[in-house]
């Protein structure tokens, strides 16, 4: 095909999809989507044939990099064997997933139940707590995201969650902590460690420690700002809730399977939660899968008790095939450890030199290959460069200059996350890194002084 069918196919993609589609999380009349026509390894391109380094892993899912050809080959294999079959049959693929994952897990950890997304996932874990534990309140922290169906979005603390907020039972927000913009107003991570876990002591004891089924905490929180909780906070969630029998969920749908160069991300601070929520990186993305990873006490509940809950495709037999061949790469190829490397090596060092650089830099922080890039209008005030929950002309014009500089980027409100897939080479971070430093020098313009 030439470039100039090229185009033309593009130009058919983009009417036929603004004609029928409907976005998720827009005003349909302003979206203006980018027509992809490929992808491999850390990059994609569009009908054009112009290409971009994905330093959004889409939406932070393509662990293993677009088109691995060992996903790719099992996926198809699969499909020539068996592509679907109903829940209520075990299938290879599923045992195999549900065994790998077990594995990955921490000692205490055997029984997965499959879901096909995160929010799914969440609604699951949730809903095991309130029946193991017979209590109904479910608190998570204001900065968080953890999906977008009734439960899940409830818990949600940022602003995704006002339209569909109606106030439904049994959800109770507060403050995790956040040293940059710390509501402890907290001078260094030792405070803002002691704050925060005195804080949730008093918000339990308040609203009722025999009423609170679970604490549910994004390990390392994603879209809400990528915030690696200081040391001995998640510690100390783990010794309130064990003090008061409450369920301790991690939500590692974003931070797991290698993203912040551990398995999972509650690995980094020795913590064992009761149940594990993921999808995402746990099959990249090639076939969507979800889950919750339950702990033995918590299955144990329902050994000679009916679970009230599943779903028509639970452990689908092509989605787990991506995941076992997803987890197999990681192992054989030592992904995970690459994530880790390239995040202590190369973007860590590098994000941190654009920081000294950049005016409208305010603040890096992040693990792996999971970094945020907190702008700012002065980095005194720390003011945002975009409004919480929104956008501005700055965010725009940043994001406009990745593009045109060849990289996708992954914005929120007035953050940059530089989210590449766990595969990325030290030459495409520092690509990346040489990309953002150019089109920071446009958010630069709009700072103070």
């Amino acid at each position: 095909m030439n470039q100039a069918s090229s185009a033309d196919e593009g130009s058919r993609v983009h009417t036929t999809d603004r004609d029928h589609v409907f976005y998720p999380w827009s005003a349909q009349a302003l979206v203006e989507p980018m027509a992809i026509a490929g992808a491999e390894g850390s990059y994609v391109w569009d009908d054009d044939g112009k290409r971009y380094l994905d330093f959004s892993s889409q939406l932070v899912f393509t662990n293993v990099g677009h088109q691995h050809p060992k996903v790719v080959a099992a996926i198809k294999a699969q499909a020539d064997r068996l592509c679907t079959v109903g829940p209520q049959h075990a299938n290879d693929m599923r045992s195999e997933a549900a065994r790998l994952i077990c594995e990955l897990a921490p000692d205490g950890m055997n029984k997965v139940l499959f879901t096909n997304a995160g929010s799914e996932a969440v609604e699951h874990a949730t809903r095991m707590a309130r029946l193991h534990t017979g209590r109904i309140k479910l608190m998570a922290t204001y900065r968080s995201y953890h999906g977008s169906t009734t439960t899940a979005i409830n818990l949600t603390g940022e602003p995704r969650r006002w339209p569909s907020d109606y106030g439904s039972a049994g959800v109770v927000h507060f403050f995790g902590p956040f040293l940059y913009r710390s509501p402890f107003h907290s001078s260094n991570e030792e405070e803002e460690s002691e704050r925060a876990l005195e804080h949730l002591e008093q918000a339990v004891a308040f609203e009722g420690p025999s009423t609170i089924a679970a604490i549910i905490l994004e390990t390392i929180p994603g879209t809400a700002g990528i915030m690696p909780p200081p040391p001995g906070y998640l510690a100390g969630v783990r010794e309130i809730c064990d003090r008061h029998g409450i369920v301790f969920i991690a939500d590692e749908v974003m931070a797991g399977f290698g993203r912040t160069g551990k398995w999972f991300a509650f690995e980094h601070y020795d913590v064992v939660p009761d149940l594990v929520t993921f999808a995402k990186g746990v099959s990249s993305g090639y076939v969507p899968l979800g889950g919750v990873i339950i702990s033995d006490p918590i299955a144990a509940t329902f050994a000679e008790r009916a679970y009230p809950g599943g779903l028509t495709y639970s452990g689908h037999p092509l989605a787990c095939a991506a995941s076992v061949a997803t987890i197999k790469a990681m192992k054989e190829e030592g992904i995970v450890e690459n994530a880790a490397w390239i995040g202590e090596n190369v973007l860590g060092p590098g994000l941190g030199e654009l920081a000294n650089r950049h005016a409208s830099l305010g603040e890096v922080r992040g693990l792996g290959v999971f970094w945020a890039l907190d702008l700012v209008k002065d980095k005194t005030t720390r003011e945002p460069l975009a409004p919480y929950g929104g956008t501005s002309g700055a965010m725009e014009d940043l994001v406009r200059a990745c593009k045109k500089g060849g990289l996708l980027p992954f914005t929120n409100s007035n953050r940059l996350h530089a989210v590449p897939p766990c595969t990325v080479t030290q030459a495409e971070a520092r690509e990346g890194i040489a990309i953002l430093d150019e089109a920071l020098s446009v958010a630069d313009a709009y700072c103070a002084g």
